[in-house]
């Protein structure tokens, strides 16, 4: 298990950017569940939306990514010092519910495939183990 401090030394990301909050399992080169917890303060729910506060779908597939990038990051024992993985493909995206404030966001992803510096995952992430979205995410590694 790994804490928001774990992750600040995985991840390049930072407030109010970074969107994960703690990973809950891995198994490098496989899978990776993680959570985030979605309250009220986050900016965006000052414009998305006033009075019906919904986490923005872009953010939740954004939080999936990074999920997937410690996945890749720690499989591959790179350091963010001089590899960065950027985000390059979604495929099949799909939001079936909304995540709002209180919620408890559980991000998954299980690699699909890997070739090279290129890492395919299924990710899904789920609130009270309902599914919420779902995604194949497609991501390189390069040189920072």
């Amino acid at each position: 298990m790994y804490n928001i401090n774990d992750i600040l030394k995985i991840l390049p990301h930072r407030y109010p950017f970074l969107l994960v909050d703690k990973i809950l399992e891995i198994t490098l080169n496989q899978s990776i569940k993680a959570l985030k917890n979605v309250t009220y303060n986050e900016e965006f729910f000052q414009g998305h939306f006033p009075h019906i506060p919904v986490m923005p779908g872009v953010l939740i597939v954004e939080a999936m990514a990074q999920t997937a990038g410690i996945l890749a990051i720690k499989s591959d024992n790179i350091s963010i010092a001089n590899k960065l993985v950027y985000f390059t493909g979604i495929d099949n995206c799909k939001f079936r519910k909304p995540v709002v404030p209180g919620d408890t966001l559980i991000l998954e992803a299980n690699l699909y495939k890997k070739k090279g510096p290129i890492w395919k995952m299924e990710c899904r992430g789920t609130v009270e183990e309902k599914l919420i979205a779902e995604a194949l995410l497609t991501a390189t590694i390069v040189d920072a």
